[in-house]
């Protein structure tokens, strides 16, 4: 493929003259919407929000502490901090703060941004913790003493890259990392897994699996459950299919599944979560979207004697599950709301209930047991998370067995939902299929008939079984909703809300028809008196920044306003750019002449024209994003400019695919996207009350 690209200069990333381009964007923008009324009243309100030290601190068990990451307006980067359950329960609990990114970030001249931590158990006196330099994807790694609360000299360490790491003892690892050259996949991530071992140089680790250079990236896990000891090694073929393999001393043990199945072992258990339809040889099958359990000795020695926890219908999709020690916790979306089931075995059947729980909203459960931990007193206990559009989130503790749940946690009410309401709707896509989506009205609004008034924001994101259900936004409260516009979330195909199916309804060569939901939804807001063009906006980010901006090209009649954040939109170079080549099975390989004629249709960058009315448009991205390339919207906005169209563009020069490496930036970026909102859509026609 001949590259004729006018704007390659613009993909160096760090490079003087693309730099200089930058900075001149950022500048222009920045003069026109910070210096609007309001936007540095908006920017404090959310900063607010993000800061807010009433907030959640959600936690991740570890023996017997819970972990919690926690920013606010004095740790801009983060306290990486620990406490026990009893603390929990407490008002305002005790930490013990275990790094302060702030406090390190200054004493190293290091912008760190937090990437993570895996500890070893059950005593947990070590990690290994990952620093991200403004928050790419690349990180660091450092062995921590959670005891002495410091780094370990002459501890494992790895510098800046794409790693993958997992303790097999107290004096060794397994580690995925950039080893020189030809140790990396095409996507940029470890293509092998070695065996490395205290105080020998990395040169000298042993090489466990190597997978190909054509895989996504090659991965290591290991459970260390007594009695049920088990280290998997294997290669993400693709973005949904994998191999395994059973390490076995010196021996790897391949581990019969279909290849985009999910499968995962709990003791003396397998899990295996369907994306394809499995015909079995002996003439059962099960659907894509089922989750069976099965005993994990028996399947390895070839026996396909399953136990269904879970198969779809039409409106019904498994969106995860967590397992306790024995009892297991299914989120079942029916029609994009949540409930949850529970499964235990008793006597060697497995048995159904469903979980009281409120309903409609988004429902997350994670379980608290710690396999590592001998009688482990939370071993049948969960976190159950519930919120809605309307409703703050909630943390409570449960047990199998039992509604009954202790309210741990409240999120604080960040705006006034008072006469505030939610509606499910249904539009009709090109090819007949309906498509739902979620309107959040604002107080004292309604549909106004023929012609709809309101100023109206539609977000969508549509790819990589990615499902986007109702949930409590604070900043949106304040940013939006509360002050008077309209909020829809569509369902698309392309992402998760009904399962595997939707989600391959719009891949490859069906793509479009995530184009043509998100079109069909923004008709239907219209039609129906929601809104009117004009006052019609969307927003969109990463695989939803390349839908807005396809749907922007391909349908510029129907919107008003455009927010496309961290984008992918030059499909014709995109898996040559970072992490792409990681997604061509989402959207195929635009290197082959057949794939390139169903990209080519969609792809925003190849499909602008001058000469065409089109809505404004605000591109945001990251310099250190090392995922989607910053280029995408760089190469867009300048190509944009050139034939005359209405652009704004800025990009944060720390942030990665998030955008953002903390709640001052984020929150500078979120008052950009919203000033620019509602300086071009206008603001509703009867104020919000106070």
């Amino acid at each position: 493929m001949i590259d004729d690209d006018p704007y390659l200069w613009l993909e160096e990333v760090e490079g003087e003259r693309a730099l200089a381009w930058v900075r001149a964007r950022n500048a222009a923008t920045e003069a026109e919407l910070e210096s609007r009324p309001g936007c540095g009243a908006l920017r404090e309100s959310l900063r607010e929000v993000l800061d807010a030290r009433d907030q959640i601190p959600y936690a991740t068990r570890r023996g017997d502490h819970l972990y919690n990451l926690w920013r606010d307006a004095d740790h801009a980067r983060g306290l990486w901090r620990r406490t026990t359950l009893d603390e929990y329960r407490r008002r305002e609990p005790r930490w013990q703060t275990l790094i302060d990114l702030d406090a390190l970030g200054a004493a190293e001249g290091q912008a760190w941004v937090w990437a993570g931590a895996t500890a070893l158990g059950p005593a947990y006196r070590r990690a290994l913790v990952s620093l991200s330099r403004g928050g790419s994807d690349a990180v660091v790694v450092r062995e921590f003493d959670l005891d002495r609360r410091a780094f370990v000299a002459g501890g494992f360490e790895l510098p800046e890259a794409k790693s993958r790491v997992a303790w097999s003892g107290a004096d060794e690892v397994y580690v995925g990392t950039d080893f020189g050259p030809g140790s990396l996949t095409d996507s940029g991530y470890p293509r092998l897994i070695k065996r490395w071992r205290r105080g020998q140089p990395l040169s000298e680790a042993q090489t466990v699996y190597e997978g190909a250079a054509a895989d996504v990236s090659a991965f290591v896990s290991v459970d260390a459950t007594p009695g049920w000891e088990r280290t998997i090694v294997g290669s993400a073929v693709d973005f949904y299919s994998d191999r395994r393999f059973l390490l076995d001393g010196g021996h790897r043990i391949a581990i019969d599944k279909p290849a985009d199945a999910q499968l995962e072992f709990r003791r003396d258990r397998v899990f295996i979560e369907l994306r394809s339809d499995w015909a079995l040889a002996d003439g059962h099958g099960w659907p894509r979207g089922s989750l069976l359990v099965a005993d994990a000795a028996a399947y390895l020695r070839g026996g396909r004697a399953f136990t269904p926890l879970f198969t779809p219908t039409p409106t019904r999709s498994l969106a995860g599950h967590a397992c306790g020690r024995d009892a297991v916790w299914l989120t079942v979306l029916d029609d994009v709301a949540s409930r949850i089931e529970e499964w235990t075995e008793v006597d060697g059947r497995w048995q159904r209930r469903e979980v009281a729980a409120p309903y409609p909203g988004r429902l997350e459960v994670t379980a608290l047991h710690d396999p590592l931990v001998a009688s482990d007193a939370l071993a049948e206990c969960y976190w159950l998370n519930g919120a809605d559009f309307l409703r703050p989130d909630q943390l409570e503790l449960g047990r199998a067995g039992s509604d009954a749940r202790e309210r741990l946690k409240s999120r604080p009410a960040f705006f006034d939902a008072a006469g505030m309401r939610v509606e499910q709707r249904f539009a009709t896509s090109r090819d007949g299929t309906r498509v739902p989506y979620f309107i959040v009205w604002p107080r004292d609004a309604r549909a106004d008939g023929a012609e709809g008034d309101h100023p109206t924001l539609l977000y969508g994101y549509g790819g990589f079984e990615v499902s986007l259900t109702p949930s409590y936004s604070g900043t949106l409260g304040r940013a939006w909703t509360g002050r008077g516009g309209v909020y829809v979330l569509a369902n698309i195909r392309g992402g998760g809300e009904f399962g595997p199916a939707w989600h391959q309804a719009a891949v490859r060569e069906h793509k479009q028809r995530s184009y043509d939901d998100f079109a069909a939804v923004a008709a239907d807001l219209v039609a129906g008196g929601v809104t009117r063009p004009q006052r019609l906006g969307i927003m969109g980010g990463s695989n939803g920044g390349l839908l807005v901006g396809a749907t922007m090209v391909q349908r510029p009649e129907l919107f008003g306003a455009v927010v496309c954040q961290v984008p992918l939109l030059d499909m014709k170079r995109y898996s040559r750019l970072l992490a792409g080549a990681s997604w061509m099975a989402e959207y195929g390989d635009p290197e082959r002449a057949g794939d390139w004629a169903w990209i080519s249709t969609y792809s925003p960058y190849q499909n602008v024209k001058p000469g065409v009315r089109m809505p404004r448009v605000l591109f945001d991205t990251s310099t250190r994003d090392d995922r989607v390339h910053p280029g995408h919207a760089r190469k867009m906005a300048a190509r944009m400019l050139d034939q005359g169209h209405a652009v704004l563009y800025w990009e944060n020069i720390e942030g990665g695919h998030g955008g953002a490496a903390d709640n001052a930036q984020r929150a500078r970026m979120m008052a950009l996207e919203f000033t620019f909102l509602w300086l071009q859509l206008g603001e509703p026609a009867s104020p919000p009350r106070c």
